[in-house]
């Protein structure tokens, strides 16, 4: 899914420091300058001002030029629900593996030993390495974790302060996910936190903004959590148990062909996209409830509109705001053409905010109905676990709408992460009444 692996010109985060302050006022300016004559739009990802709000550049991109020729990271960016969405279903043309396009395509470096997560491999070994997880994520498997998730999010919830400022992120949307996910995988209480540590600094390689700091502390971070994990799957071997790590070693020794360092990074990837998106669902859904008063009262009145609210709050500001694809073979896509190799950068948050896919896309409507949106993908790479995440935000919305009567905003403006990827909230400060 990162940009960063498919677009090397977005890899600013990756110079040293003073080469960075050089590059971004006078060399990004160019290259943004150039790409606003050449075609009325620009791809500025790297600004602060995009990163709090992209949506209104997404929609000059929409408008101007749904299929753009990024200067900036060499690529093709694509607004358009009904390309992002055709792209995303479509594996034969358009691939998550760049190595399919042969020589053509830039050269990969995996920044973990262990090598490419499921998010960066095609079939057959996406198929044979998703079948052996997805073993985990069965309807009845999610089912059975509902009364234990509302628990967590009610004993969370009765120990908020009344009438004094609290942190949502702090008290709710980070423990929340990392202790679900870390019960599934078999990790111990006692080890979550360092979990979330572990968890919070390799999500940042995703992201074109990551400093050479950040960098080093992801993949010290990534080592880490591969040391704790081969410790973990050799205790499960010789002493099984009812977790993830157990039933991947039994389908490795079944035949399925589960290398170690195929473990490890199907663990360290379930760490990571089952906390960090999961979280930014709550902090984003929750302010975009907070900014449309009267969407939140509708969900207040009527807890039992939460899924609904859900999808539409994935639609309005998902946790998701890219993914990255490579082109398969030579085509024309609105008079542009498209080359073999080339990186694809597929602007969800922009898809699902598009007016030719959404009646009234810019407005919040937690009771929407009609077109689906692609905040999980689509097609072979659809996020296996989506039904755990609706999960998760369903009781956390519908909870916090059944325990306070009033929930207000701290801060005006609370602040994104200065991310491109994983767009969420570094913290939502609220004061609620019960």
């Amino acid at each position: 899914m990162s940009i960063v692996q498919r677009s090397r010109g977005l890899q600013f985060g990756l110079l040293g420091e003073s080469a960075k302050k050089f590059i971004k006022p006078v060399a990004m300016r160019g290259l943004l300058f150039k790409e606003r004559v050449r075609s009325g739009a620009m791809y500025p990802p790297l600004n602060d001002e995009f990163q709090q709000d992209p949506y209104p550049t997404y929609e000059t991109l929409r408008t101007k030029d749904p299929v753009h020729w990024s200067e900036l990271t060499h690529g093709w960016v694509i607004s358009r629900f009904e390309h992002v969405d055709s792209m995303l279903r479509d594996h034969k043309r358009f691939g998550s593996d760049e190595r399919r396009a042969g020589g053509a395509a830039p050269p990969y470096t995996p920044p973990f030993p262990e090598g490419r997560s499921l998010l960066v491999i095609d079939p057959p070994d996406h198929t044979r390495l998703r079948a052996l997880v997805s073993r985990a994520f069965t309807p009845r498997a999610i089912a059975n974790l509902e009364p234990h998730i509302e628990q967590i999010v009610d004993e969370a919830l009765s120990q908020v302060p009344e009438n004094e400022p609290f942190d949502l992120m702090e008290r709710l949307a980070h423990p929340l996910p990392i202790t679900i996910i870390a019960e599934m995988i078999g990790v111990p209480p006692e080890d979550r936190e360092r979990f979330q540590h572990w968890s919070e600094r390799v999500a940042r390689i995703l992201e074109p903004t990551i400093t050479p700091a950040e960098m080093e502390a992801a993949l010290v971070a990534a080592a880490e959590l591969s040391d704790y994990f081969r410790v973990i799957i050799e205790q499960r071997r010789a002493d099984p148990q009812d977790d993830m790590i157990t039933r991947l070693i039994a389908a490795e020794e079944e035949g399925s062909k589960l290398s170690m360092d195929e473990m490890l990074s199907m663990l360290r990837l379930l760490l990571a996209a089952g906390n960090e998106t999961t979280t930014n669902l709550i902090g984003n859904g929750m302010l975009a409830l907070l900014r449309h008063p009267d969407q939140l009262r509708r969900l207040q009145e009527n807890p039992d509109l939460a899924a609904g609210a859900v999808e539409e709050l994935l639609r309005y500001d998902g946790p998701v705001q890219t993914d990255g694809r490579t082109v398969l073979e030579d085509m024309e896509l609105e008079g542009k053409q498209l080359k073999r190799g080339q990186p694809l950068i597929l602007l969800i948050g922009s898809a699902n905010r598009d007016g030719q896919a959404y009646e009234h896309a810019d407005a919040l409507d937690i009771t929407r109905e009609g077109q689906p949106h692609v905040a999980f993908g689509r097609g072979i790479h659809h996020c296996l676990g989506a039904p755990l995440a609706r999960l998760e935000g369903r009781i956390a919305l519908a909870a916090l709408a059944r325990h306070f009567r009033e929930i207000r905003l701290v801060e005006a403006t609370p602040r994104f992460k200065d991310n491109v990827v994983l767009r969420g909230l570094r913290t939502l400060p609220l004061e609620v009444e019960r």
